[in-house]
């Protein structure tokens, strides 16, 4: 049993080191420059430890952009969760989502490497996780009479859409920070759109 807890606690280690030197390594030279090789001996290992844990190069660019998405995520609530109503809420959500594109790490291994070597960022599985969360705050918002009785999951799909998509343009952009306040601004005049009419 022993034995068996230590090869899992080595084997999480040995994971935890790999995204953390690869982490590194893709903020500073981008997911096609990484090296490898440099990569696994700046974590003290083999490039055969990285084939198991991760299957390949590709493999890793997925579990750190998973790992940086989910801080990311985390983030994102914390401040959704200090404002001062459930609407204010979900909007400061998005909003820091789209800010934290400025942000060197985040703008050049999830939203510019992220898509360019993964795919359709939509798809990935971190992101689902993001869109059930939306999905009951906008239901919650629906139920209040907040928002209009549109379909929750349209609603969700559509915010966390037009957020992901404003934090691409302003990663992609040579003026991210002219472009973060249209987005922003744009941003909150869809979600708007939302809101169920006064009474």
């Amino acid at each position: 049993m022993m034995a068996g807890k230590r090869r899992s606690e080595m084997m999480e280690e040995t994971r935890a080191k790999l995204i953390a030197s690869a982490r590194r390594a893709f903020a500073e030279k981008g997911y096609a420059a990484a090296s490898m090789d440099e990569l696994t001996a700046e974590a003290g290992l083999t490039r055969g430890a990285l084939y198991h844990n991760f299957g390949d190069k590709r493999g890793l660019l997925q579990a750190v952009v998973e790992q940086i998405d989910a801080e990311m995520a985390s983030r994102a609530r914390m401040i959704g969760n200090q404002a001062e109503n459930d609407w204010e809420g979900l909007l400061a959500e998005g909003i820091a989502y789209i800010e934290m594109a400025l942000e060197p790490e985040v703008q050049r291994i999830v939203l510019l490497d992220g898509p360019a070597f993964l795919g359709d960022p939509s798809r990935w599985p971190s992101q689902n996780s993001c869109l059930q969360t939306t999905q009951q705050k906008v239901g919650d918002l629906i139920a209040q009479g907040v928002v209009r009785p549109v379909d929750g999951e349209a609603a969700a799909r559509l915010l966390n859409g037009a957020a992901l998509n404003a934090a691409l343009w302003v990663a992609a952009s040579d003026h991210p920070q002219d472009v973060l306040a249209k987005a922003v601004e744009a941003f909150r005049a869809l979600a708007g759109g939302l809101l169920a009419p006064p009474a």
